[in-house]
């Protein structure tokens, strides 16, 4: 995120928390412009997980509309590989190119950083 918007960023996120009714204290090492969310939710409610599901949707789209990124600096697991896709376009073709390149038995995260576009 820059650090420019990043004020603005995490405001409309503690908004977003609250107008949704979801618990997530926002934490982060915020002088790179990185923030985190720790949803704290029941994972075996099915409606609980859709809310959060949408909630991370929109956190990610906030964050990318703000010229930030979805993925931080732990990369992108497999709940935001859409947004990836939305932030990098066809780039993401380049970066599935090399990790074939590297790793073309895919044994490095399967499935966890990118699936091909």
């Amino acid at each position: 995120m820059p650090i420019s918007r990043l004020a603005e960023c995490i405001s409309l996120t503690r908004q977003d928390l609250d107008e949704h009714g979801l618990i997530g204290p926002i934490i982060g090492h915020v002088g790179d412009g990185n923030f985190h969310v720790t949803l704290l939710f029941d994972a075996e409610s099915d409606a609980e997980v859709a809310r959060i599901k949408a909630f991370v949707d929109r956190l990610s789209a906030r964050a990318i509309a703000m010229g930030g990124t979805c993925t931080g600096e732990h990369g992108v697991g497999q709940g935001k590989v859409s947004a990836l896709l939305s932030e990098m376009g066809p780039a993401i073709d380049v970066m599935w190119n090399v990790k074939q390149a590297l790793d073309p038995k895919n044994i490095f995260n399967p499935g966890k950083i990118f699936r091909q576009a």
